[in-house]
C-alpha cells in the first residue's frame, strides 16, 4: 500500500508530466502556425486528403535548408460487443471506454532544391509501447546537384524515393490510419486486409499530365536483414519487386478521376508483411479476441492476415472518382502464396502444398458538404474471402479451410478546423466458414458490432 508521502509525490509527478507534455504541444501548435513550406510535400492536415503520390508541380521556391515539425495525436471512444458461437465462449469482456492515445512525430527537411527528406516515429501505439521510429525516405525529384544540363532535362518527369518506407502497393495505404495519425482516414479502422508494410528499398517514377509509372525493389523484410540461411531447404531470402501504373486527372472543374493497378510478388522471404507490417495497432480495441489480453499481444483486432509469410504474389486495382461533393474509392484485391512450412521448408513429412488464395473487395462512397467541404456522411462495405492454414508443423501435414469476413459501416465527419477533425461510425462484421476447433475458433459464427467516436489532430 502506499503511505501518504508517496502519494503526494506520485501527485507531482504526474503533475509535472502533464505540465511537461502541455507546454510541449502548446509550443508544437504554435510551431504549427509558421512552419515552412517543403517543395512536393503532402500536408498532414486536411489539406492532405486524397492526395496520393505526391506530383512533380513546382510551386515553392527553394531558398536553403528548412526543418518542419509536425505530429498527429488521437483518442477514441468505443463501445463495441462480441459473441460467437461456441458453447462456452472466452472472448474478453468488454465495455465502453477509452483505448490508449496515440501520437507520432514527424520530420520533414529541406535539404536541397527538390530534395526532401521524411521521417516518422511513433511516440504512442497499441502495439508498441516504446518510443520508435517508423521509417524515414529520402525523396528526389529535381538533380541540380549533380550540374548537368542532360540529367536535369532526364528528370523533369522522374521521381526517386530511397529509404526504409511505406511500399507503394495499391492506394487504400494513402487514406488509412497509421499510429495517431488518423486525420487523413475518414473511417475508424482500415481494410480487413490492411495492405502495409514498410522496407528497406527504391522507387522511381515517371510522371506526366496525370499518367504515371512506378517500379518498387525492396530486401522483402519489415526491416534489415542480411542473413542468408542455408537450412532448412529453400530458406533463402529474395528481394519483394513491385509495380504501379496509373491515370490520376481533373477531367473538369467538379470531376476527378483516379484508376491505378499494382502488384507485388517475393519467391521467398524468412517473414513477409505486406499484410501484417503495421506496428502501430488497430483502432478496435480487443474485438474478436480470447481473454487474457494486452496491448502488445492483441494489436491488430478486426483485421486479417492471410499468412503469406513466405512467397507472395499481390494485385490490386483501386479507382477513385470525386464529382463535386462525392467521392467512391474502391480496393479489387487477389493475393497467393504460402508459409514456409506449407512451401517445404524444414518439411518431411509432406511435400509443397500449392498457393493459397485471399481476396478484398471494399467500396466506400462519401459524401462531403459545407463551405470548405468540412462536413462528410458516408458507407463503406468490405468482404473478403481467403483459404486459411492450421496446424502445419514440420512433421504433420496441417488443414485448409475456406473462410469469409464482411463489414459494414456508417460513417460521419467534421473537420473543426483544418488540423482538427471529430470523427464516428457504427460498424458490424461477420466471420463465417471458421470451424469450432482449432486456433481460429473464437472467430466460429463470430460477429461485433457497435460505435467508436475519435478525435484526431494532424500538423
Amino acid at each position: 500500500m502506499y503511505n501518504q508521502k508517496t502519494i503526494i509525490m506520485k501527485t507531482r509527478s504526474l503533475f509535472a508530466n502533464g505540465l511537461t507534455a502541455l507546454l510541449l504541444f502548446s509550443s508544437l501548435g504554435l510551431w504549427a502556425q509558421g512552419q515552412p513550406a517543403i517543395q512536393y510535400f503532402r500536408n498532414y492536415d486536411k489539406r492532405g486528403i486524397n492526395v496520393f503520390e505526391t506530383t512533380k508541380t513546382d510551386t515553392i521556391p527553394y531558398d536553403g535548408l528548412k526543418i518542419r515539425f509536425g505530429a498527429g495525436f488521437t483518442q477514441g471512444y468505443q463501445s463495441l460487443n462480441h459473441s460467437n458461437g461456441l458453447a462456452t465462449p472466452q472472448l474478453y469482456e468488454m465495455g465502453g471506454g477509452f483505448p490508449l492515445a496515440q501520437a507520432n512525430f514527424n520530420i520533414d527537411v529541406q535539404l536541397y532544391d527538390g530534395v526532401s527528406l521524411n521521417l516518422v516515429s511513433y511516440m504512442s501505439s497499441h502495439h508498441h509501447n516504446e518510443f520508435w521510429v517508423k521509417g524515414g525516405y529520402l525523396q528526389i525529384d529535381k538533380v541540380g546537384f549533380m550540374k548537368s544540363e542532360f540529367f536535369d532535362k532526364l528528370w523533369k518527369n522522374l521521381t526517386l524515393k530511397v529509404g526504409h518506407m511505406e511500399v507503394n502497393y495499391g492506394d487504400a495505404h494513402f487514406r488509412r490510419s497509421d499510429g495517431g495519425h488518423t486525420l487523413w482516414n475518414p473511417w475508424i479502422e482500415n481494410n480487413i486486409m490492411d495492405a502495409f508494410t514498410t522496407e528497406i528499398g527504391a522507387e522511381l517514377y515517371w510522371k506526366k499530365d496525370g499518367l504515371f509509372v512506378m517500379g518498387g525493389y525492396t530486401d522483402g523484410e519489415i526491416q534489415g536483414n542480411v542473413a542468408a540461411p542455408s537450412t532448412p531447404a529453400g530458406a533463402k531470402r529474395a528481394p519483394s519487386f513491385y509495380g504501379k501504373v496509373g491515370f490520376d486527372k481533373q477531367l473538369k472543374e467538379n470531376l476527378r478521376v483516379r484508376l491505378t493497378g499494382s502488384v507485388v510478388t517475393t519467391s521467398s522471404s524468412a517473414s513477409n508483411t505486406l499484410f501484417g507490417g503495421d506496428r502501430a495497432g488497430s483502432n478496435y480495441q480487443y474485438v474478436m479476441e480470447n481473454a487474457p489480453v494486452t496491448l502488445t499481444g492483441n494489436a491488430f483486432s478486426g483485421r486479417f492476415n492471410p499468412g503469406f509469410r513466405d512467397n507472395l504474389t499481390a494485385f490490386v486495382i483501386n479507382p477513385f472518382v470525386k464529382f463535386s461533393g462525392l467521392e467512391v474509392f474502391g480496393t479489387f484485391e487477389s493475393a497467393s502464396g504460402l508459409s514456409s512450412l506449407e512451401n517445404g521448408e524444414g518439411v518431411t513429412a509432406y511435400s509443397k502444398e500449392p498457393d493459397r488464395i485471399a481476396t478484398q473487395t471494399a467500396i466506400e462512397a462519401l459524401y462531403r458538404f459545407g463551405k470548405t467541404e468540412q462536413f462528410y456522411v458516408g458507407a463503406r462495405y468490405i468482404t473478403v474471402a481467403a483459404t486459411i492454414a492450421e496446424g502445419y508443423s514440420a512433421t504433420v501435414r496441417g488443414t485448409r479451410t475456406d473462410v469469409t469476413i464482411d463489414r459494414t459501416s456508417i460513417g460521419a465527419g467534421w473537420f473543426i478546423t483544418p488540423s482538427i477533425l471529430l470523427k464516428g461510425e457504427y460498424v458490424t462484421q461477420n466471420y463465417g466458414g471458421f470451424l469450432a476447433t482449432g486456433a481460429n475458433n473464437r472467430f466460429y459464427n463470430g460477429k461485433f458490432d457497435g460505435f467508436v467516436i475519435q478525435g484526431a489532430i494532424s500538423f
